[in-house]
């Protein structure tokens, strides 16, 4: 460790030895008829406690705004976190540029030629003065202390806490990673009240938070307020005058630093950070599924998600994009857009959508009926197909291609028109897919030109003179931070641990949880993780409690293991509340499930068909999720039939997922079984073998599942523990049992009707038990290789009723 941090020291120190320092801070007030230059690094104003600093910000080639940012912990150029900015779309030039605080009370910016690119348009007849506090806000006052100017009433993509976000202020998110000047996405009240998030794009723009379908009052906000104000307070707690209230997962600690940033993306997020810590962990976050934002991939493009890489955009076939650098500008059509109607046809995208833009609606129509319309259409570029689940299907003609996305779990397709002749030119042509990185030469040149003075030898010689005294400066502080804070070490990660909780927790305190409890006394479920209980919060909702056995993890790893838990979001996975991490004692607090779960109402005869059908489909739609659609790469490993839980509709919601990540990773349950996750009868050969483990063990387990659905028997009734390979031929018995009565039968009604449990009496849909034991065999291929994704899963069960067409 020490080493490294000598290493760390070292190329720090050279950096800084390099590049003018950000931090060596001369001012804490500015007086009137005083200027700071752009060409001094050392003119900058700090906050008496040293945590903010002011003065000019590099932001692109040779460019500067004149900013506030995070001084603790020491940053060096281009890597301090900027909070606000005076000019951030018309920067200054790096000579001759100065911010002045006049004799009369107003504060102007120039650049190199004399222009007043900014100003505060204040005036005084007494002395003023300029400075930050220790909260982050500038502040222009005079004599007798009143306040003429502050930068707390003109953001920029940030809100700090104390700083009110009000009628007449906007949070505006940057362009790009590297680009500070202005970018598309909002967050404003809008007429009505409402606290919203907007795309506010080149050529449209539409609100997508809360989201647009939704009702006020559905969406949890009220339109019933005129003061429109919103803050963060010092302690984590976001609370608004439209009822929107979030608090920060380390809500309580007031010694945390905290910001509220609209990112480039279009995302409103809380960060966190102790002054020590160089890291912002995301402690809250408005959107879970990024796709969702309208304006990511610009017109006529997808969004999509990719286990590797992330977020990504597409464009679909017979398009192509228009600037490989931003995604914003979208796709263009390859084809001609002036053949004639009877020339054009239709490609097929499953699980997409384009969002808004409808010319109409249409009800009950067929596939076929839904061409016709957009071909008659002229400016009908393509038409959403989705069944509204009344028993038919509704198409929605689009005259833009707009705000796409192309996910696993959506219930619906996409049928985008192309002239004839493209599609049998380009048979099959696959997506071009690119990554949302943003380029790393991205700066922002200036439109006007500047005469460049000439400079001799003995200028540029005092210039590196000054500098390397200001690094043998530098060198000299955090020499002595190093040695400050290595004795520290073993106290941080106590202090920090919380920092990695996910969005939108409460961390509960033991004592409220046994409260809650009634002292653990309503037992709903055990497994090998842990115990849960029934509980009442005292916010009134029922939860179930799970308090695990183990506690061999530091408070640290427990809590970044819940935090990759908690940022997974979807219908079909149960949802998190909290947590307690308290001493030994560690807790998870979720959603309470009415119905319990599958195993407990496999035996019911409440369970008929179109349940369990709905189940089998829900549950493949929940675990493409964790595979494919959210942004951290979660294996499930326990996939059966006690962790799938059903709410008061019998809608399935898969539980524990992520939670063998919180068992003792180095113990042996078994002589033969290292490391293994899972239950007898669900597991995949892999875990047997010792092969390599992929989702595919997921994918195995849940074909063990759907087939004790639709058979009614359990692998694991009456299996002992499996001490061998011959005896895993035992657990296994109710694959080979249905291989070989399909194998038998010399027609598929025969079979089925044979294997099907007797609970349904008869009562279910051949071809669609048919589909469902197709795809549950293909699941349980020894081969993983050979299996379907959970994606490819969830596809098959949801596009059966259009097969069967």
């Amino acid at each position: 460790m020490k080493l490294h941090m000598s290493s760390l020291c070292f190329s720090v120190v050279l950096s800084l030895i390099l590049l003018p320092p950000l931090s060596s801070a001369t001012y804490q007030k500015l007086s009137g008829g005083s200027s700071l230059s752009v060409e001094n690094p050392r003119d900058i104003l700090v906050s008496p406690n040293g945590t903010f600093s002011a003065g000019f910000f590099p932001v692109g080639d040779n460019a500067y705004a004149f900013a506030i940012w995070f001084s603790k912990p020491t940053c060096v150029v281009h890597n301090c976190t900027v909070v606000w900015m005076a000019n951030r779309d018309q920067p200054v030039n790096g000579r001759r540029s100065k911010l002045s605080l006049l004799g009369t009370g107003n504060v102007i910016l120039t650049d190199a030629a004399q222009l007043n690119v900014w100003a505060t348009d204040t005036a005084s007849l007494s002395p003023v003065q300029l400075q930050v506090n220790d909260y982050g806000n500038l502040l222009l006052s005079n004599s007798q202390g009143t306040i003429l100017w502050q930068s707390f009433d003109s953001p920029t993509d940030t809100l700090l806490p104390l700083q009110s976000l009000t009628r007449y202020t906007a949070l505006v998110s940057k362009r790009r990673k590297a680009n500070y000047s202005s970018g598309f996405y909002k967050l404003f009240f809008d007429d009505d009240n409402v606290l919203r998030l907007l795309f506010d794009g080149p050529d449209i723009s539409s609100v997508y938070w809360p989201g647009s379908w939704l009702v006020s009052w559905e969406a949890g906000r009220s339109t019933y307020n005129s003061s429109r104000n919103a803050m963060i307070d010092s302690l984590g707690n976001f609370s608004s005058s439209d009822d929107l209230i979030f608090r920060s997962a380390d809500y309580g600690a007031s010694w945390i630093q905290r910001r509220l940033t609209i990112d480039v993306d279009g995302n409103l997020r809380l960060y966190s950070r102790e002054e020590r810590d160089e890291t912002w962990v995301v402690s809250w976050q408005a959107i879970s599924q990024p796709c969702t934002i309208h304006g990511l991939c610009g017109e006529n493009s997808l969004c999509g998600y990719a286990p590797s890489t992330g977020r990504k955009c597409s464009c679909p076939e017979g398009y192509k994009v228009k600037n490989q650098t931003d995604w914003s500008y979208g796709c263009e059509p390859e084809f001609d857009v002036s053949v004639n109607a009877s020339e054009f046809s239709f490609i097929h995208l499953r699980n997409a959508e384009f969002y808004g833009y409808d010319i109409s609606s249409f009800n009950n129509k067929t596939l076929k009926e839904c061409e016709a319309i957009c071909l008659q259409t002229v400016n009908c570029k393509g038409f959403q197909y989705k069944f509204n689940g009344n028993g038919f299907y509704s198409c929605f003609p689009k005259g833009q291609l707009r705000n796409g996305q192309q996910t696993p779990g959506f219930d619906g397709d996409i049928y985008i028109k192309l002239p004839k002749a493209y599609i049998s030119y380009n048979n099959k042509k696959p997506f071009k897919a690119i990554s949302l990185d943003c380029p790393r030469n991205d700066t922002i040149m200036l439109e006007r030109s500047y005469a460049k003075s000439l400079e001799n030898g003995i200028v540029k010689f005092m210039l590196w003179f000054a500098s390397a005294l200001g690094g043998v400066e530098i060198i000299s502080i955090i020499l002595v931070w190093w040695l400050t804070s290595a004795s520290q070490e073993k106290n941080i990660v106590a202090q920090q641990g919380y920092l990695l909780a996910a969005a939108g927790f409460k961390r509960f305190t033991y004592d409220e949880l046994k409260e809650a409890t009634q002292n653990f006394n309503e037992e709903i479920g055990r497994g090998g993780v842990g115990t849960v209980y029934k509980g009442m919060l005292p916010d009134g909702r029922v939860a179930a409690v799970k308090r695990l056995n183990e506690a061999n993890q530091g408070e640290a790893e427990f809590l970044a293991e819940v935090n990759t838990i908690g940022k997974l979001n979807h219908m079909n996975l149960i949802e998190m509340w909290g947590f307690c991490a308290e001493k030994k004692h560690r807790l998870l607090v979720y959603e309470y499930m009415e119905h319990g779960s599958l195993a407990e109402n496999l035996s019911s005869r409440e369970l008929d068909w179109q349940k369990r059908y709905a189940i089998a489909l829900g549950t493949a739609k929940g675990l493409a999720y964790l595979h494919d659609e959210c942004l951290e790469w979660v294996l499930h490993c326990d996939v059966k039939p006690p962790n799938i839980l059903l709410d008061s509709g019998y809608q399935p919601k898969v539980s524990d997922f992520g939670l063998s990540k919180l068992l003792d990773r180095g113990k042996l349950y078994n002589s033969s079984f290292s490391k293994i996750r899972g239950t007898r009868g669900y597991m995949a050969p892999e875990w047997v073998f010792n092969r390599p483990i992929t989702s595919k063990v997921d994918v195995y387990s849940y074909g063990i599942v759907v087939l004790e659905m639709v058979t009614g028997l359990s692998p694991t009734k009456g299996i002992q523990f499996v001490h061998s390979i011959a005896e895993r031929e035992m657990e296994y018995r109710s694959v080979n049992w249905v291989k070989e009565k399909k194998k038998e039968s010399n027609s598929m009604e025969s079979w089925i009707t044979e294997i099907v449990d007797p609970m349904l009496e008869g009562n279910y849909d051949d071809q669609k038990m048919e589909t469902l034991v197709e795809v549950a065999l293909h699941c349980v291929q020894e081969d993983r290789d050979a299996r379907p994704t959970m994606s490819q899963v969830g596809e098959r069960l949801l596009h059966h009723r259009e097969n069967e067409n």
